[in-house]
């Protein structure tokens, strides 16, 4: 019995060494890949400082401010050293910037690009949605004090230790922008993170392959590593639907999970995705999937051909909008990070955002294919209170019973495009109001009180 005691010692000694040598073999290369991309990204497509950075994304979140971060202006590399690993970010004008996983960066540097040509105009002449010229008129069913009151609300700092970091905020009713407020640094055309909104681009993306008859939605996911076992039945709208049955963990805090297996230790991050087995039948299982985002960027890929790839979610959607800040990064393969890495100014994600309250026309002008939004906002099968649709997030409700839904104080129409650190393009056709909100906020954000504030200030 006297050497019980000795041997839990010991039991606890090696469980101890053994979860220390699994957190500084496994942490730093997530930690550095992270500082690394998100530095880059910020300083160089968003033109922000680095110390900027440093005080907001790279503070807020555990680890990354640890990180030895150099950034080299004569090649425009960021590089971030934790413990043992150092992790190098590239940006390349036109492109923003790829985290470096196995490929030399000389290689991808020398990829073959054809770019889209930015329209030459001077936004500031040309009147909202498709410029950024605002007349000073106020409507006279709006009510502005309560507007305002509810955006300077949401830029409070009440408890520094948990920051919200509200960069920007801009309301949308029937087309006119009735509310729009900055951080210090920030202006309506700061370019801004999107992370997860970047899903719904690829929404919209697939709809105009759609509308073009280049994709069908019931048919099985063009896929050719698939087509030898049972994933030949996974279909275009089971990946839209996060419905594919796919082997995914999207831990975000699990250093070995497919998340940052994909994100940082993957030149290709589709091919990652691709590579996982069914664990479900499709059409069983939702399992929200960045892993799933990034295969129907793959798919846009192969489908529109790689000459035209670069050009086409510029001269298909971002520039017909007037997004002209939008930007959407690859990986080191050359394929668009569609589950995170699209900015935008906080005007044009509300651009995107009356795309899909006009029911995907705009300017005139059909964008996605008629009835592809109800598609959208249609609930996916085997959601437990209807919250996802189609790369959109739903307010819909449980089967039988609405009022179990994500936010039981809006309207059950509203849906919105979702992102990492509290980004929001939210849409609700039954108020004509389109809400957005950006920002860095780690500890929560009360979007729920921004919008019910901002639609008693609308006509009832």
């Amino acid at each position: 019995m006297k050497k019980l005691p000795k041997v839990i010692a010991v039991v606890i000694i090696a469980a101890l060494i053994i979860f220390l040598a699994y957190v500084v073999i496994t942490f730093p290369p997530v930690m550095a890949g992270m500082a690394a991309k998100t530095m880059c990204s910020c300083v160089y497509v968003t033109g922000r400082t680095a110390e900027s950075v440093r005080q907001k994304e790279l503070k807020v979140f555990p680890g990354l401010s640890s990180a030895k971060i150099t950034l080299n202006s004569s090649d425009s590399t960021v590089s971030a050293k934790i413990l043992w690993k150092t992790s190098v970010a590239i940006f390349r004008k036109g492109l923003g910037c790829t985290l470096l996983a196995n490929l030399p960066e000389t290689e991808i540097r020398q990829q073959a690009v054809s770019l889209p040509v930015p329209p030459v105009v001077n936004k500031d002449t040309i009147p909202w949605p498709m410029g950024n010229f605002i007349t000073d008129t106020k409507r006279d069913d709006i009510d502005y004090t309560i507007v305002k009151q509810a955006l300077d609300k949401a830029f409070q700092e009440n408890d520094p230790e948990k920051p919200v970091f509200t960069h920007a905020i801009v309301a949308v009713y029937e087309g006119e922008i009735i509310g729009e407020t900055y951080a210090d640094g920030f202006d309506h055309n700061s370019r801004l993170m999107g992370w997860s909104m970047t899903k719904s681009v690829m929404n919209a993306l697939i709809g105009i392959l759609v509308m073009e008859g280049k994709l069908t939605l019931d048919a099985p996911a063009p896929i050719l590593a698939w087509q030898q076992d049972n994933r030949k039945n996974i279909t275009l709208n089971h990946l839209l639907q996060a419905n594919s049955g796919l082997s995914w963990s999207e831990s975000y805090f699990i250093p070995t999970s497919d998340f940052h297996n994909m994100f940082i230790r993957s030149d290709d991050k589709a091919a990652y995705a691709i590579s996982r087995k069914l664990k479900y039948n499709p059409n069983e299982h939702f399992e929200y999937s960045s892993g799933t985002a990034n295969i129907l960027s793959h798919i846009i890929r192969q489908t529109v051909k790689d000459e035209n790839y670069f050009r086409f979610p510029y001269e298909k959607l971002f520039y017909k909008l007037g997004m002209n800040t939008a930007i959407l990064e690859p990986d080191a393969s050359g394929t668009f990070v569609g589950s995170s890495y699209g900015f935008a100014s906080a005007r044009d994600w509300a651009r995107f955002g009356l795309l899909y309250l006009n029911d995907g026309e705009y300017n005139g002008e059909r964008i996605l294919p008629e009835g592809w939004v109800h598609y959208t906002t249609k609930p996916a099968p085997n959601t437990t209170k209807g919250e996802y649709g189609a790369q959109w997030w739903l307010n819909r409700g449980s089967v039988g019973n609405d009022g179990i839904r994500k936010y039981p104080e809006l309207p059950a129409d509203a849906f919105w495009a979702d992102g990492f650190e509290e980004q929001f393009v939210m849409v609700i056709p039954s108020k004509r109001l389109v809400l957005v909100r950006l920002g860095v906020s780690h500890h929560g954000f009360d979007f729920t009180s921004l919008a019910t504030e901002i639609l008693k200030a609308l006509p009832q």
